[in-house]
């Protein structure tokens, strides 16, 4: 029997609702060093990223040159292995990454599961999030909450275009106020 890795979606949202403000910015998030701690405990259990293109632009815009706040963050991020699923990327160049068409996207995303190794990590890319939960390909969800009310933005998850009934899996709370809540697919 094939062992499956699983594949989570990690996305942090306001508390009402937006993943960024309306425009694009993510300067609210709610980041200290004990998230730092917990956040390199659980790359530890990683080893690909998966990324749309839009989270993967913002990530390789911002993570090969970052010097800081966390030097192993930086250093997971940039030499981990990325998977970025996009139709209209020209081209991928950030350390360690692959580029993938989405025609098929859950034959690509089931093929990549089905491959040896530690857990798949979504960082971010919420319409890639939307698409793959859609599909049943999304093992676990894992929304930060920070506390903070944006009043306008993108919201979390408006392209997923349906009802989906999610189970509580864990709550993790943070002394910054932020929450960890992880669903399963019911």
């Amino acid at each position: 029997m094939t062992s499956v890795r699983k594949l989570f979606s990690y996305v942090v949202t306001s508390l009402d609702g937006y993943y960024e403000g309306p425009d694009g910015e993510l300067d609210w998030a709610n980041i200290d060093a004990e998230y730092f701690e917990f956040a390199n405990q659980s790359n530890a259990a990683i080893d690909t990223l998966l990324f749309g293109r839009d989270g993967y632009v913002h990530m390789a815009a911002f993570w090969p040159d970052a010097t800081g706040p966390d030097p192993e963050i930086v250093t997971f991020m940039n030499g981990v292995r990325k998977v970025v699923v996009s139709d209209t990327l020209e081209r991928a160049e950030w350390h360690n990454t692959t580029l993938v068409r989405g025609d098929d996207l859950a034959a690509t995303v089931t093929a990549l599961k089905r491959e040896p190794g530690r857990e798949i990590a979504l960082f971010g890319s919420v319409k890639l999030t939307a698409s793959l939960l859609g599909l049943g390909l999304v093992d676990e969800l894992r929304v930060l909450v920070n506390p903070v009310l944006l009043g306008a933005g993108h919201s979390l998850f408006a392209t997923l275009g349906r009802r989906l009934p999610l189970t509580h899996w864990r709550t993790t709370t943070f002394r910054s106020g932020n929450v960890l809540l992880t669903y399963r697919p019911a």
